[in-house]
């Protein structure tokens, strides 16, 4: 039996860089590839990158970036999490689940109490059965030339220690999103 095969249990690894032709390797070629185009927003590219390979071609991504946060008058840092995207034709197979399990087991060793990632609303059910939680709170992040705006991708958390639970109060994003 090929390596390919099915049978094959899919196998993250942390991968040592990320770039547009990985992207594109994922999601194909185009302007809009997670849908948040019409948002007007800049980014941050993540730091820390996980993949799931299907043979020689990258299947799966996700990203992590520490960043500062204030939650109500409390200054601290969050793990962003973002970049989640999983090959068209490989959906439906539970690799979401498993690049984000990976993604956030390495967050519980970056420090902060929690991990946030912004989504277009059809995702949250998919981030919910993962353990992630909407906001109802507003989420104001960076842009550029000192501009701040409301987050309008629906915002999620999740906590990286037991324990714990998100704090009630306005959220600012002291970056850009990521």
């Amino acid at each position: 039996m090929s390596e390919n095969s099915s049978s094959v249990a899919p196998r993250v690894v942390r991968l040592t860089r990320y770039t547009k032709t990985d992207q594109d390797e994922i999601l194909g070629e185009g302007d809009d590839p997670f849908g948040v185009a019409a948002a007007r927003l800049t980014w941050l590219p993540k730091k820390e990158h996980f993949g799931i390979r299907h043979g020689d071609r990258l299947v799966a991504h996700a990203g992590l970036l520490r960043l500062p946060v204030a939650i109500g008058d409390t200054r601290t840092e969050v793990v962003g999490a973002g970049g989640v995207a999983v090959a068209p034709d490989m959906q439906g197979r539970g690799l979401a689940r498993l690049v984000v399990t990976a993604a956030l087991e390495h967050a519980r060793t970056m420090g902060p109490r929690y991990a946030l990632l912004f989504c277009r609303p059809p995702l949250v059910p998919l981030y919910q059965r993962l353990g992630w939680h909407p906001l109802d709170e507003q989420v104001i992040v960076e842009q550029p030339e000192n501009r701040l705006v409301a987050m309008p991708l629906r915002t999620m958390v999740t906590p990286l220690r037991d324990n714990v639970n998100w704090p009630s109060g306005q959220v600012r994003l002291y970056s850009l999103p990521m």
